[in-house]
């Protein structure tokens, strides 16, 4: 695209934004409007389009590894580094922590932060979220990657985390990277376990989530814990 019409083109991106938030705009304009600041001087529609191509989704472009960014044709250096960014920033302004909010009073929220913060990895996750007496988040720890069962979480680590951050409560959280939100018979164990364990030490377990694909499964919501 020739310099001066790439200026005009993404000056009028910009105020169709600013006029109207993004409303109207198409999934790979908004990348492309996203772009236009990491990557001077070139046409950002092409690289925007192709992202959309490969990923399907803004929420899964922006969740890729850095290396699948840079492979895209047109991207950058800068133009991952932006990506990366606003990902962690959408992360930032759903997190209970920055919130300041009552964490078990909205379960749905809870999935969501977590779904956004675990969905795609290719190796399970399990944290834990240790609550206070008003439900709000003192610390979430990873305590593992890998596989996710009884025998690699010990309770005790976990109880151990929840002592350490002084927390009335937890909810514990682990990502099925096939996409299959259910949980499993060690799943299931473990939270039995879990739930005995964290209440020996005066604990309370308030939840444990499974995060799949584009679901979740609550052992709360279930009546499991």
């Amino acid at each position: 695209m020739d310099t001066i019409l790439a200026k005009g083109h993404r000056r009028r991106l910009r105020c169709r934004f600013l006029h109207g938030g993004g409303a109207d705009f198409a999934p790979h304009e908004l990348l492309e409007l996203a772009l236009s600041f990491a990557v001077p001087r070139k046409d950002t529609k092409v690289p925007a389009k192709l992202l959309m191509r490969r990923f399907g989704s803004i929420a899964a472009v922006l969740e890729a590894e850095p290396g699948e960014l840079r492979s895209v044709e047109g991207v950058g250096e800068c133009g991952v580094t932006l990506l990366k960014l606003m990902h962690a920033l959408a992360l930032t302004t759903m997190d209970p922590v920055e919130r300041h909010t009552d964490f078990m009073r909205s379960p749905n929220e809870v999935a969501v932060y977590f779904r956004a913060r675990l969905r795609g990895l290719r190796e399970e996750r399990f944290v834990v979220a240790c609550l206070d007496a008003k439900n709000r988040i003192r610390e979430v720890r990873e305590l593992q990657q890998g596989t996710v069962d009884q025998a690699v979480v010990y309770p005790r680590r976990v109880a151990e985390a929840a002592l350490e951050s002084k927390a009335k409560s937890v909810v514990v959280v682990h990502n099925h990277p096939s996409g299959d939100a259910e949980p499993s018979e060690d799943d299931v164990r473990l939270t039995r376990e879990l739930k005995v364990t964290l209440s020996a030490v005066g604990v309370a377990l308030l939840d444990h989530l499974v995060i799949g694909a584009g679901a979740h499964f609550s052992f709360r919501e279930a009546g499991l814990v």
